[in-house]
C-alpha cells in the first residue's frame, strides 16, 4: 500500500465534502478526464497514421456488481504516469499535456488542476483504474480506497486507454447511490453536463420494441438493449455560422430552455478580442412567472470547451438584461479548482462587458429595423431596463436611456425619448407626463384634457417606477421632464396669466378661507386654467409628486409618512367657482362643506381613496339638502 504524496487524509476529504457542492459532478469530472486523454492521442495521431481514430468513451452499468465503468480509448498512462497523476493529488496531466505543446495544437483540454478524478470517492468506496499508454506493452491497475493509499500493480489489458471502475457506496437515508445504477439519471447527467464533449459517450440502452412477426392487432413488445450514443457533441455555436439558420436557432431554443414558444430573437456570436468566446443568445417571447421577484435568478449558461460549468452565471448579464437566456463557452476562462464557479479574473469581466454590448447593439438594432418586435420585448421587459435606469443612483442610465419607451397621447403607441423630443411643439421646453395606475386612468387625469386640446403630446407613465426614471435621468437633450401634475405646470400664454392673476385676487379671500377649512391637508388653494371639464383636481410642489407617494406609501412597512405637498387647484372657469362663492357670501361656515367636497373629488380624480368618509358624506349631505 502506497500513500499519497501530499497530506492525503485532509486533502482528499476537503475535496470530497467541500470543493464539490453536488455530488453528481464526479461524472463530469470523470468524462471530461477521458475526453482529454483522447484530445492528446488525437494530437499525436496527426503525425501517426496507424492511431485508431474512432474515439469513443464508454459507460458501463453493473447493478448487482453495484459498479460503474467508464472506458475510453485515448492516450492511457503508464505506471510513471500513475504514480505522478494518481498519487499525487493536484497534479494534473492535462496541464503538463498543454505546457509542452503550447503553440502546437489549438486542442481545447479541459483538466487543469487534477482534482477532478477524486470527486468519485464521493460516490465510490472503491475506485480500480486499468490503463495502458499509448507505445507501451504494459497495463497497470491503480487502486484505492480513499484516503488509507493506494496500490498500483501490472494487469492485462489489450488496447490502450484508460478504464474507470467505481464501486459505488451503500444507499443510506440521505443519498442513493444506486441511482448512478439507473440508465436513465447516467444520461440525464450527460446531457446536463457532458453534451459537447466531442467523442461520442455510448452507453447500452434500453427501450421497448415491437417484436418481429407479432401481429398487428395484437402487438407484442420485449426490452431490447442497444448501444447508443447519449451526447450531441457538436454544439450549435460551434458549427459555421452560415449553417446556423433562424430555425436551428429557434429549435435549440425550445429544446435548451424548455420553452414551447419561439422566442422574440435569437443571436448567434463569435466573439474575438481580449477574450474570445462562442454565444448564442436569446429574447424570450415571454417573462417567466417569477421574473420580477427576488427569487428569479438569472444568468446564462457557462461552459469551458463544451463542458457546462454553471447552469446560470450571474456575473455575465447585468440585471437589467436579466432577461435574456443563452449560452457562453470560452477556453479562456480562469475556473476554481472544482470547476464550478468562476474566479472573479479580468476575462470574466472581459466577457460580461463584450456581451452587454453585443446585447446592447442586437436591441438597438431590433428598435430601428424590427420595431414590432421590439414592443414585444419592452412590453415584456421594459420594467426591468426602466429599473436598469432607476439603479445605482443612475449609473448606468446613458447606457439604457435610448431603449426606454412611453406611451403617447398623441401617437397612442409606445414611443422613445428621441422620437418625443423630435416632434416636440416649437417652443416646448420640456417633456411632459402624467402618472396612474392605467393607460385608462392617466386619460381621465384633469389635468390632460387641455393640454391635449392644445395639441402638446404627454407621456402616460403607468409603471411605479417610471416617475423615478423621470427624476434621474432629469433631463433628455437638454429636456427637463415636467409632470402635468406639478403646480407650476402651465401652458398658459401671458395674457391668460395675468387673466388669472386678477381673478385670483378677486377671490383671496374665498380662497383662504377654503384653505383654512382644509386645514394641513394642502400646502395651498388656488385658481387655474389648465382645467376644462372637471372643477377640481390636485397637484404637487416640492420633490415627491403624488403618485410617488402612492408608491412609496405601497410598500412593506410603509409608515404613511411620505406624503406630497399637495396644492387644491380650482378651475377659474368653472361654474363651481361662482356657486362656492354664492354660498360663502351667504353662509360662511357653509364653505367648510364645500371645502370638504372640492378636496375629497380631487383625490378621486387623482386616484386617492377619500381621506374621511362620514365627513364627506355628511358635507354631502348638507349641500344637497
Amino acid at each position: 500500500m502506497k500513500q499519497f504524496k501530499t497530506e492525503s487524509k485532509r486533502i482528499l476529504d476537503l475535496m470530497i465534502n467541500s470543493i464539490y457542492t453536488n455530488k453528481e459532478i464526479f461524472l463530469r469530472e470523470l468524462v471530461s478526464n477521458a475526453s482529454d486523454a483522447i484530445d492528446k492521442l488525437k494530437f499525436i495521431s496527426l503525425t501517426d497514421s496507424s492511431i485508431n481514430s474512432d474515439f469513443n468513451i464508454t459507460i458501463t452499468l453493473d447493478k448487482e456488481g453495484r459498479k460503474l465503468v467508464i472506458e475510453d480509448n485515448g492516450i492511457g498512462m503508464t505506471e510513471k504516469d500513475l504514480e505522478k497523476n494518481l498519487g499525487t493529488i493536484a497534479e494534473s496531466g492535462t496541464l503538463a499535456f498543454k505546457k509542452e505543446n503550447t503553440g502546437k495544437t489549438d486542442n481545447e483540454l479541459i483538466g487543469q488542476f487534477g482534482v477532478g478524478f477524486y470527486s468519485a470517492f464521493m460516490v465510490a468506496d472503491k475506485i480500480e483504474v486499468y490503463t495502458k499508454a499509448y507505445g507501451e506493452t504494459s497495463a497497470f491497475k491503480w487502486e484505492s480506497q480513499g484516503v488509507e493509499g493506494y496500490t498500483i500493480e501490472p494487469t492485462d489489458k489489450d488496447n490502450f486507454g484508460t478504464k474507470i471502475v467505481l464501486s459505488l457506496k451503500e444507499d443510506t437515508d440521505d443519498v442513493k447511490y444506486s441511482e448512478f445504477l439507473e440508465e436513465y439519471k447516467i444520461s440525464s447527467l450527460i446531457k446536463q453536463y457532458s453534451d459537447y464533449i466531442r467523442y461520442p459517450i455510448k452507453m447500452l440502452m434500453t427501450r421497448s420494441k415491437r417484436k418481429e412477426g407479432s401481429p398487428d392487432d395484437k402487438p407484442e413488445y420485449e426490452q431490447v438493449s442497444e448501444l447508443e450514443t447519449l451526447n450531441s457533441m457538436v454544439p450549435l455555436w460551434k458549427k459555421p455560422k452560415a449553417e446556423v439558420t433562424d430555425e436551428n436557432l429557434k429549435e435549440f431554443y425550445k429544446n435548451e430552455f424548455h420553452d414551447f414558444a419561439d422566442p422574440i430573437k435569437g443571436v448567434y456570436a463569435k466573439i474575438e478580442g481580449s477574450v474570445t468566446y462562442d454565444t448564442l443568445f436569446f429574447i424570450p417571447s415571454r417573462a417567466p412567472y417569477d421574473y420580477y421577484s427576488k427569487d428569479y435568478k438569472k444568468g446564462v449558461k457557462l461552459y469551458c470547451n463544451g463542458v457546462m460549468i454553471m447552469e446560470k452565471c450571474e456575473e455575465l448579464l447585468p440585471d437589467y438584461f436579466g432577461f435574456i437566456r443563452g449560452i457562453v463557452d470560452s477556453s479562456d476562462l480562469s475556473l476554481n479548482i472544482s470547476r464550478e464557479i468562476l474566479q472573479q479574473d479580468r476575462q470574466v469581466k472581459a466577457i460580461a462587458t463584450s456581451l452587454e454590448k453585443k446585447i446592447s447593439s442586437e436591441l438597438k438594432k431590433m428598435l430601428e429595423n424590427d420595431r414590432e418586435n421590439y414592443e414585444k420585448m419592452f412590453a415584456e421587459f421594459g420594467l426591468s431596463i426602466k429599473f436598469g435606469v432607476y439603479a445605482g443612483f443612475g449609473m448606468n442610465k446613458d447606457k439604457l436611456k435610448d431603449f426606454l419607451m412611453f406611451y403617447s397621447s398623441k401617437k397612442e403607441k409606445l414611443v422613445t425619448l428621441a422620437e418625443y423630443v423630435k416632434e416636440m411643439q416649437e417652443g416646448q421646453d420640456a417633456i411632459y407626463y402624467a402618472c396612474g395606475e392605467s393607460y385608462e386612468k392617466i386619460n381621465s387625469l384633469p389635468q390632460i384634457e387641455k393640454a391635449k386640446d392644445k395639441g402638446f403630446e404627454i407621456l402616460y407613465f403607468k409603471d411605479g417606477v417610471d416617475e423615478f426614471v423621470a427624476k434621474i435621468l432629469m433631463d433628455y437633450e437638454g429636456k427637463k421632464f415636467l409632470s402635468v401634475s406639478e403646480a407650476d405646470f402651465s401652458l398658459d400664454t401671458d395674457d391668460e396669466k395675468k387673466e388669472l392673476e386678477q381673478k385670483s385676487e378677486e377671490n383671496k379671500e374665498l380662497l383662504t378661507a377654503i384653505k383654512e377649512a382644509l386645514g394641513d391637508k394642502v400646502k395651498e388653494v388656488k385658481l387655474t386654467t389648465k382645467l376644462k371639464t372637471y372643477p377640481v383636481c390636485l397637484t404637487a410642489a416640492g420633490d415627491i409628486s403624488i403618485e410617488m407617494e402612492k408608491v412609496f406609501n405601497s410598500m412593506p412597512n410603509a409608515d404613511g409618512k411620505m406624503k406630497a405637498e399637495k396644492i387644491l387647484e380650482i378651475s377659474s372657469t368653472h361654474e363651481i367657482l361662482e356657486t362656492v362663492k354664492t354660498a360663502y357670501e351667504k353662509d360662511k361656515d357653509l364653505v367648510k362643506k364645500y371645502a370638504t367636497v372640492l378636496y375629497e373629488q380631487a383625490r378621486l380624480l387623482e386616484g386617492l381613496s377619500i381621506e374621511n368618509v362620514p365627513e364627506f358624506v355628511t358635507a354631502m349631505t348638507d349641500i344637497i339638502k
